[in-house]
């Protein structure tokens, strides 16, 4: 009977619990990873994003 007490007084919390997880510094996608970046992994778009990313890069140099 008091836990039925206590969800008419506090409602019920669907929410999360616990805290966040913590960002280390992990790269979490693979675009950020070298290899995608530079084009290196042999996919042909990649190595096309890989070409104006440079281009953009070397703009105002």
């Amino acid at each position: 009977m008091d836990d039925f007490q206590n969800i008419l007084e506090n409602g019920i919390n669907f929410g999360r619990g616990g805290d966040k997880p913590k960002d280390n510094g992990k790269v979490k996608t693979k675009a950020k990873k070298k290899q995608y970046i530079t084009g290196a992994h042999g996919s042909g778009s990649a190595r096309q994003k890989a070409k104006y990313r440079e281009q953009r890069a070397n703009r105002h140099k």
